[in-house]
């Protein structure tokens, strides 16, 4: 249990953890959990940014790639092409970390940034020494885990590519996708051309040219747009080769959002404990985007653990790390808190 184990030791022992409504809090490095932790939906990181932001956070963005590289490589190892992951940072330190995490095989799908306003660093500037302007956002790069299929030699391809090279296997003209698809020309146009223009082909599309593809195409052992080169596609494998989007008109890629303050903003002893801590109503927004209820939530460097206290109030199931003894406590704290879960300092890690 992440508890206080006394007045003299405020500490859990690294590698407890407590499941606290639909969140399950682990105290130590997320390194030594992800092979405990069930495939993720989504993967929200708000790690290391390179800005001495807290206790442990660089100084500078120098080496902030390689410290993120054996968790990007994990990452992708643990989810599918349903996946989608939240990466935090600033603009430089994002930067830094993007060839890492392409590496690693995931596809940059778009940037989010975070407008704290003016009241952000209002009465904090000196005009006469700054030598730029003040700096008011961070980023959130949202990614996807790529697809890729082995074909019948053994090689691997991206998906637009082996669509393509699947119904070159099956002897079939190209224009034939259209009478397989019940459509004019929308299956050359969108699904198999390979330009810029390609379409991702919905279920029921991929499920037509699948079965047109075996019934018409070259007899073959291995059935054509098989996933496991072994049985048939059906058009529900088919909508999880790609991430969950449950979108929300009117939001943009720029979040207006104040820094928290007021009741927010954890404090111990009237003392700030974690200065990176997120306004819950953008985690509640990014796991909505994301994931449907009952969803798994990866959330590797929980900080005051905004992530589990989203993924509770909206029925998300998340499994959470915090290296820091004494924030994790705090995190535990705040989740018990939030579901009105008796807190008993008195019981051992």
């Amino acid at each position: 249990m992440i508890r206080a184990t006394s007045s003299k030791t405020q500490h859990p022992k690294p590698g407890t953890s407590e499941k606290i409504g639909a969140t399950t809090l682990f105290c130590g490095s997320a390194s030594d959990f992800y092979d405990q932790w069930p495939s993720p939906t989504t993967i929200h990181v708000d790690g290391p940014y390179g800005v001495s932001g807290f206790p442990g956070d660089p100084a500078t963005v120098d080496g902030l790639a390689e410290w993120y590289a054996p968790h990007a490589a994990a990452w992708a190892a643990h989810s599918t092409p349903e996946t989608t992951l939240w990466f935090w940072g600033t603009e430089i330190g994002w930067a830094q970390v993007h060839p890492v995490l392409d590496l690693a095989g995931w596809d940059y799908e778009g940037l989010q940034v975070w407008d704290k306003g003016i009241a952000h660093v209002a009465g904090n500037v000196n005009s006469r020494t700054i030598r730029g302007f003040p700096v008011v956002t961070e980023v959130c790069a949202r990614y996807s885990r790529r697809a890729v299929f082995e074909t019948e030699d053994g090689t691997t391809l991206r998906m637009k590519e082996w669509l393509r090279a699947e119904w070159q296997r099956s002897g079939l003209p190209l224009y034939r996708t259209n009478e397989a698809c019940g459509v004019k020309n929308a299956a050359t146009r969108k699904y198999f051309t390979q330009d810029h223009l390609w379409y991702f082909p919905p279920a029921e599309m991929m499920e037509k040219l699948a079965r047109y593809a075996n019934e018409h195409g070259r007899l073959t052992k291995r059935p054509y747009f098989s996933l496991d080169g072994k049985t048939r596609l059906t058009a529900k494998q088919w909508g999880r080769m790609r991430p969950k989007w449950n979108h929300r008109h009117g939001v943009t890629n720029v979040w207006s959002t104040p820094a928290i303050r007021g009741a927010e903003r954890i404090k111990h002893n009237g003392k700030i404990v974690h200065t990176n801590q997120k306004p819950l109503a953008i985690i509640e927004l990014l796991l909505e985007a994301s994931t449907d209820a009952g969803d798994v939530v990866w959330d590797p460097f929980a900080g005051l653990a905004t992530t589990g206290v989203a993924a509770n109030r909206i029925g998300r199931e998340c499994y959470a790390s915090e290296i820091m003894p004494s924030v994790a406590v705090a995190a535990a704290e705040r989740l018990r808190s939030e579901l009105d879960v008796p807190t008993d300092l008195s019981q051992p890690a």
